[in-house]
Parts: structure tokens; sequence; C-alpha cells
């Protein structure tokens, strides 16, 4: 029998990791008859299988307020822990009515109870996963302890209940395996790993009439060369690397195209990006203006692109960040079949490496080396075909929608005691 899957946040709408996974699970469980349905604060989702709770969202003033009185301190005034109690219970009362509507069976709790951006939402899911027995899937993709802006608090007592909870009736899923092992030794809970995947099983579609002007419309010419960093600009994406290795390529047909906005770490970043190109000679360009979450005019009727409209024109991928979660853009460089630089940061050291990928990798610097590997993927193109096809066929195997299947079919078994997939 299908199951009524109801998806909960802090939002469903944009290309954060939690967006776009969670809309993957979704695929995955429509394919098998299971209808989602969809909770959160900010929601992109169809309006007659959602349900939007402006209070769930992190950027909420009420959530706002209560993240600067228990972040970055050591004690907690009454008047928080009030207002922490009061909206949690509020938002519990909006879960009950979710549930209730849209008569929904098995609940998938996407990060909201693993990282703490909004603790009364952790709380009031707690709570109703404990007063309801309801089977629930905690989706994990980036635990608190991760994060140095939690290190200091004054919330031990919420942070040990809700972030996240033990209890029999959650299952819990993790995207890293570093991650499953703080999870045991911090919390005590079994995790199945289920890592981000896409849909290898179906190749992109060819670029159609709308994107085929992308690279014109962002200023290149016609023998340019678009080395790709398909990212935010925040220091831990390391693209300062970017740039040094568009320096050493040392071809001025070469540029470096950023697509993503700065992030909420302040300008100072991209101020020194810039100066860095400029001295290096690095033709370097931020297009966060002309890309977003859906196709659409600009208010100068100027063509908006998504990044997966950007993907099939580009020639090289960077992706030297420092830390990640998991990895989607290297994902994404290997289904759009373009050459990728991974720095080795710690996940994919240990979880993607070892799949047998053959890519250059630098090791916290650029050598010579893997700059003449980045060159021959760019200018030999039978060499550059043959990786890009072996790499496809390992990411088939590894970071399918089969293999989703596979996992969710054993997350809703164990919870539900039935086969669904």
């Amino acid at each position: 029998m299908p199951e009524r899957i109801g998806f909960v946040s802090t939002r469903f709408a944009g290309l954060d990791g939690v967006s776009l996974e969670s809309a993957k699970w979704a695929q995955v469980l429509w394919d098998h008859e299971h209808i989602s349905f969809w909770y959160a604060g900010r929601l992109d989702r169809a309006p007659d299988i959602s349900m939007c709770v402006p209070e769930a969202h992190f950027a909420h003033p009420e959530i706002e307020w209560i993240n600067r009185h228990i972040w970055g301190r050591t004690a907690r005034d009454r008047l928080v822990s009030r207002r922490v109690r009061d909206l949690s219970d509020y938002l519990k009362d909006t879960l009950y009515e979710f549930v209730e509507f849209f008569d929904v069976s098995v609940l998938i709790i996407e990060n909201a109870v693993t990282i703490p951006m909004n603790v009364p939402l952790g709380i009031a899911i707690t709570e109703f996963i404990n007063e309801t027995h309801m089977p629930a899937i905690a989706h994990h993709h980036d635990f608190y302890w991760e994060r140095q802006r939690f290190m200091v608090h004054a919330a031990h007592d919420y942070l040990e209940m809700a972030f996240p909870p033990r209890m029999p009736n959650l299952q819990h899923a993790i995207i890293n395996l570093a991650a499953q092992e703080d999870l045991s030794w911090r919390k005590g809970v079994p995790s199945i790993y289920v890592p981000n995947v896409l849909d290898f099983e179906n190749p992109p579609p060819p670029i159609d009439s709308y994107a085929q002007d992308v690279r014109s419309e962002i200023g290149l010419e016609k023998d340019d060369i678009l080395i790709l960093q398909p990212t935010r600009v925040v220091p831990r994406k390391g693209i300062e690397y970017a740039i040094q290795l568009v320096e050493m390529l040392g071809d001025p047909r070469y540029k470096l195209v950023v697509s993503h906005e700065t992030g909420d770490e302040g300008y100072e970043y991209h101020n020194i990006l810039t100066e860095l190109a400029h001295a290096a000679g690095v033709d370097i360009r931020f297009i966060t203006t002309r890309i977003g979450e859906v196709r659409q005019l600009d208010s100068q009727g100027k063509k908006i692109y998504t990044l997966w409209d950007l993907y099939p024109h580009a020639d090289l991928i960077t992706y030297p960040s420092l830390y990640e979660g998991f990895g989607n853009a290297f994902l994404e460089a290997i289904y759009f079949k373009i050459p990728v630089l991974i720095n080795r940061y710690a996940i994919f050291g240990r979880d993607i490496e070892p799949k047998g990928f053959r890519l250059p990798v630098m090791d916290g610097y650029l050598t010579r080396k893997t700059v003449e590997e980045v060159r021959r993927l760019m200018e030999d193109e039978p060499y550059r075909r043959e990786i890009m096809n072996y790499n496809y066929d390992i990411a088939m195997r590894f970071y399918s929608f089969s293999v989703l299947r596979r996992s969710i079919r054993t997350l809703i078994t164990n919870i539900t005691g039935l086969e669904h997939l």
C-alpha cells in the first residue's frame, strides 16, 4: 500500500542541498506511487500539496531573535526559554494540522533536527514524533558540531533533546561516513549511509533554444574557454585556487566564471578574489545576476538562466573546496561529462575517491603535474571523452537513483515493517 509521505524542514526552495536532495527522494518515492507533501517556512512546491508556516523558516524575525540570544553566549535568559517554549508549542500544533490535513503516514525530516537553525522547530518535531509514535526518517545533511558558529551556546538541553533526538521509531540517514561515526559516538544511534545522487540512468537533455546563447550573454567570445566555478562566494570554496589554475594555464582565452552569489559571510572574500585575479591577469566574471532558481526575465528583459543551463557550456569545472558535507557540484560535473578539478577535501578523500574516479586532484595546493593533467583534459578530445565516459559509469554504479531507491526501501521497511519499493 502506498504511503503518504510528509517532508518537513525549514525551507524547500531554491538550490540548496536540502531542497535538491529532498526533491530527488520525492521523485523516487513517486515512481513507486508514494505521495509526498511538504511542510516548511519557505516553499516553492505546489500549494495544493504543501503547508507554509513562516515561523518554521530560520530567517523569521522571531527565530532570528532567539538565535541572537542562544548562540555565542553561555547563559540563557528566562524570557528566551519562554519564547522557545511558546513557539515550539505553536509549531507542534501546525505539524498536527499538516499531518491531519494531508493524512500523512510517514515523516521525512530534512535537516531540521540536524543543524539548529530553528531550535523551536526541532523541539516541535521531536515532541510530535514522541507523542504520535509516527514512523519517521531524519535525513541529516550537516550537524551542529561540524559548524564553528554553534560551538559556544546556551542551548545544551535543546541540542541534547532534539539535534538529533533518540527515538525507536526514528531512522537516521546520513550523507557521509564521518557523520555516521560522529552520530554513533555522540548520540549512540545507528544510521544508514545514503549519499547524494543524480539520475545517471537518464543523461541530461541537449541544449535547448533558450540556453543556446548563454556564452554570448555572459560576454564570452566564440574562442573563449569557459572555466566554471559553480558555487557561492564563501572562503571554504577555495576559489583562490581556481584563479591560480587559470594563471598557471597561461592562456588569455581561459575565462573564470563564478555562478552564485556572495554568501552570508560578507563581501570581503569577494573583494579579495577580485584583487587576486587582477594581480594574476585572470579574467574572472561573477554572473550571479544572470543565474536563478528558474528561467525568467529580469527587470531589463535579460534572460535569467539556471545553473543547469550553464553546465553544458562549460569546458572545465573547478571545485577546490576546503570542506564539503558531500559535494553536489562534483556529481553534476560527472553527470554533464565535464572535466573537474577537485581539492581533496576530507569527505571526497574518504567517501568518493576510493570509488575509482579518474580526475585531476590537488591536495591543498596546485602542482605543475595537476595543471598539466587539466590541460590535457582540455586539449586532447579523445582522452577527455574516454575519461568522462569512465567516470560516468562509476557514478552510475555508486550515485544513481537506483542506489537511493535501495536505501529508501530499507529505511521505510525498518520503520513500517512493510516492503514498499
